[in-house]
């Protein structure tokens, strides 16, 4: 069974940081590519960040870049994602992602809440 599960979403402060983590099924896992999108109230989902299967090279949002690191533990079979600097405008449900093509997952979790207040 396939199953990308997502935590560490909450409210946050303005300038303040949050981790979110995601576990993944070690079926879904292996080989694969990890990421993040965020979808805001009223707008489509967007590409956030991702990471390859190795963990030696990452790719970020320009909007995000400089603020968030995502990492991943092979050996936990869990994508990490550090935000740091949090804006209001960061406010989004944020979906972890497994696939071979970074903007057309294979699967997805069923997303994590972050609001950030100002």
């Amino acid at each position: 069974q396939v199953q990308l599960v997502e935590s560490g979403g909450g409210l946050v402060q303005a300038g303040g940081s949050l981790r979110l983590s995601c576990a993944a099924s070690r079926r879904t896992f292996l080989t694969r590519a990890m990421g993040w999108f965020r979808q805001a109230p009223g707008k489509e989902r967007e590409f956030v960040a991702d990471i390859n299967w190795t963990g030696d090279s990452a790719y970020y949002a320009d909007s995000v870049k400089g603020r968030f690191n995502i990492s991943r533990d092979n050996a936990k079979n869990t994508v990490y994602l550090q935000m740091n600097s949090l804006k209001p405008e960061d406010t989004a449900v944020y979906y972890c992602a497994a696939g071979y093509n970074r903007y057309n997952p294979d699967y997805w979790g069923q997303g994590t809440q972050v609001t950030v207040s100002i």
